[in-house]
This record gives structure tokens, sequence and C-alpha cells, in this order.
């Protein structure tokens, strides 16, 4: 008796062992973790439109992107117009604009992802694409600021204020960034895009136009 009750008591210490952890939700002995790879350019990432969908940026690779951190009540608020302009001039040439609405600065952006689109489309006729509004730093940065942060200065560093502009090449990598108080249609930002379009297109990269609205 005394024998059979051992017997069971080690094949219970074995049982534990094995699945007693993975009961607890923690990894077996020996189990290997994946964890996910860091992001080699901003294409590896994903964002979720003001619709609530989720989007993998891949679908805008061979594009030029301007990423633009934006606020409906910023004294910068009026560069929508200019972001608009911009994006009409260039869609049709391989060039889009990504809009991340975010709160982080004076609290400037105080509503729902549903008013800030009824926003955009109403004040500026915003038909770029519009994601979910996120934070842009601190605790909580969503992955996307999180890679544009990271990258070396000066195209990369923290985000300063609203409309703050980084400029990505048709491969995904990050070449310049614009400060909020460079406006959309300055010559310099223009010349920086159409310089990208132009370099790229001729070295063979594709310029796929995609038509978005700011709302999908």
């Amino acid at each position: 008796m005394r024998g059979r009750i051992l017997g069971r008591s080690i094949l219970g210490q074995v049982l534990v062992g094995l699945g007693g952890a993975t009961l607890l939700g923690l990894a077996p002995l020996g189990a290997v973790r994946a964890e996910a790879p860091d992001p080699e350019t901003i294409l590896d990432l994903e964002a979720t439109r003001l619709s609530g969908r989720s989007e993998a940026l891949a679908d805008y690779r061979g594009q030029v992107l301007l990423v633009v951190n934006t606020a409906s009540e910023c004294g910068y608020t009026p560069q929508y117009a200019g972001l608009e302009t911009v994006y009409e001039k260039y869609r049709e040439r391989g060039f889009n604009i990504l809009g991340f609405p975010s709160n982080d600065f004076g609290a400037q952006e105080p509503g729902t992802d549903a008013e800030i689109g009824a926003f955009c489309e109403r004040n500026y006729g915003v038909e770029f694409p519009m994601f979910s509004k996120v934070k842009v730093r601190g605790e909580g940065q969503h992955p996307v600021y999180a890679f544009l942060t990271s990258e070396p200065a000066p195209v990369g560093g923290p985000v300063r204020w609203n409309f703050e502009k980084y400029l990505v090449d048709r491969s995904g990598a990050v070449v310049h960034r614009f400060p909020s108080a460079t406006k959309p249609t300055r010559p310099e930002l223009l010349e920086a895009i159409e310089a990208l379009l132009v370099a790229e297109s001729a070295s063979g990269a594709p310029g796929k136009e995609r038509t978005n609205s700011s709302l999908d």
C-alpha cells in the first residue's frame, strides 16, 4: 500500500512539472516562447483606421508616405488643408499621407474617432487615410511612433508637437523629418517629396496609386 501511495505521489509530481505550468498559463519547462521580430521598416507594422478596421502598412509598399500626428484644436490644425492639397497633387504618382490623431499635446484632440472623421471631412475635405487616435509618446506609445522616434537624428527622435511630419520612401525607410511649423506646401517639403518620387521612379521602384477614404 505504501509503495502504491508513493508511486502516485511521484507520478503527481511529474504531472505537475509537465502540465501544471500549462494549467497556470505558464510555459512548460524547456518551452521557447516566440517573440515578434522587431520591425525593419514602418511597413512591417499595422494600424487601425478611424472606422475601426485594422490595416497592414505593408499595403502602402511602393508609395512615398508622409506620416503626420494631427489634432483638431491646435494652432496648426489649418495644415489639414495644405496636407490635402499635397495629397491631391502627388497621389497619382504614388504618394500618400497617413494621419494619426493624438491628444498628447495640450489635449488638443479630445474627440472620438467618429468626431475626428466628421471634423476632417466637414472642415477640410480630407480624403487621405486617417487612423484611430493614438499616443505618439510616453506610456502606451503606438508601435508606428515607437518606430519613427527610435530612428536616429535628424530623421528620428521624440515627437515635439502636433503636425510633426515624417517622410518615408517607397521601401519604408524614414528619410526626412519636418517640424510642426513647416507647412505642408513649403518648398523644402515639396522638393523632398519630388526628389523621392522622381529618383525612385527612375530606379524602377513601383509607383502605385491607392484611392482611400479617410474614414475607411
